[in-house]
């Protein structure tokens, strides 16, 4: 087989990953790599590289394979790397991280740092996956992420006691997206109560907060952000067959990304946003949020615990996090619940 691209060289040392994490690296740069290359660089067979191949399209990835050229992904993608991200935080987060880990593959980010002890007050743990086994969303649902295509990133942070306005933090974290995806590029991103992140309506990304604390102690809570970057059309289209309108970095306009830069993004947005939180609460996002609302004056279905829907108009946040909508009994407040615009 002929190849067009550069020799595979592994700079990541990943020689102890499992196979279809090294053909994954092998792979990232968007090019043709024939078989017999890969088996020759990675030590192996080429039957081994195909068993590789065929693993990594059923974790959902997306991938050309073309007689007397080889294999290559549709779209390149930088590999996460714990130095690279480090790299790119600020000198004052970047203290506050304590320990910051990428992994192949693992059942949940969040989990893993639940099973954990908590930091120490004002210190942060970071765990990321390139694939979640069982990765969640809102209300136990899956949350779909190829590996390469997405940040799926969890950080853990401990309060000293449980803060006032603890209900509100999906919030602050959502307004502490936007911030990181504005630096980034991103301008149009929107945030959607209580914790989804949307450009054109379509979702971008999600978080999951979990929370463990003790009685008159102090409380920690596990922030997870997922972050679509390059999902490719066919996954975008599965997504879509859940009911759910899907999108990510590279058709919000960001060209050729930088995943490590974009995870860097996010964890010093997030610790800077935990900090103010701590001490302020959600004042300090308020404003931010109500400029970037997807919902505020449009009309409406809210469904909580319960089955029963409440429809009305989306009047914006209180300061406490809740959800107002003007109902035909008046206006009511939402803490949680799933809400959906009105197509009529």
């Amino acid at each position: 087989m002929t190849n067009d691209a550069a020799p595979f060289s592994d700079p990541m040392n990943r020689g102890n990953d499992p196979l279809v994490a090294r053909v994954s690296v092998a792979l990232a740069d968007g090019q043709f790599h024939s078989g017999e290359e890969l088996a020759k660089a990675l030590g192996v067979s080429r039957s081994a590289i195909w068993k590789a191949v065929r693993s990594l399209r059923d974790l959902g990835a997306t991938l050309h394979a073309v007689r007397n050229r080889g294999y290559r992904l549709t779209t390149a993608s930088e590999p996460l790397a714990a130095g690279a991200i480090r790299e790119r935080l600020s000198p004052d987060v970047s203290a506050r991280v304590k320990s910051l880990e990428v992994a192949w593959s693992v059942g949940s980010t969040n989990t893993v740092l639940l099973s954990r002890a908590n930091p120490s007050n004002g210190s942060s743990e970071v765990m990321l996956a390139e694939y979640q086994t069982a990765g969640r969303g809102r209300r136990g649902r899956a949350w779909l992420a190829p590996p390469g295509g997405s940040i799926c990133l969890s950080l853990s942070w401990t309060f000293r006691g449980v803060p006032a306005d603890l209900s509100a933090l999906g919030l602050v974290i959502g307004v502490c997206k936007l911030r990181a995806l504005r630096e980034l590029g991103v301008a149009n991103a929107k945030v959607k109560w209580p914790n989804d992140i949307l450009v054109d309506d379509r979702k971008l990304g999600g978080i999951l907060i979990e929370l463990r604390a003790e009685s008159g102690g102090p409380a920690c809570v596990v922030i997870g952000i997922g972050l679509n970057v390059a999902l490719g059309a066919p996954l975008l289209a599965k997504i879509a067959e859940t009911g759910i309108a899907a999108t990510d970095l590279i058709t919000a306009g960001l060209s050729k990304p930088s995943r490590n830069a974009v995870a860097g993004a996010l964890v010093v947005s997030c610790i800077r946003g935990l900090l103010d939180f701590e001490t302020e609460g959600l004042r300090p996002f308020i404003e931010e949020w109500r400029d970037a609302d997807a919902l505020r004056g449009r009309m409406v279905d809210l469904r909580g615990g319960t089955d029963e829907v409440a429809r009305g108009l989306a009047r914006g946040v209180d300061l406490h996090g809740a959800l107002l909508v003007e109902t035909p009994e008046g206006l009511k407040k939402f803490l949680s619940g799933d809400v959906s615009v009105r197509v009529s």
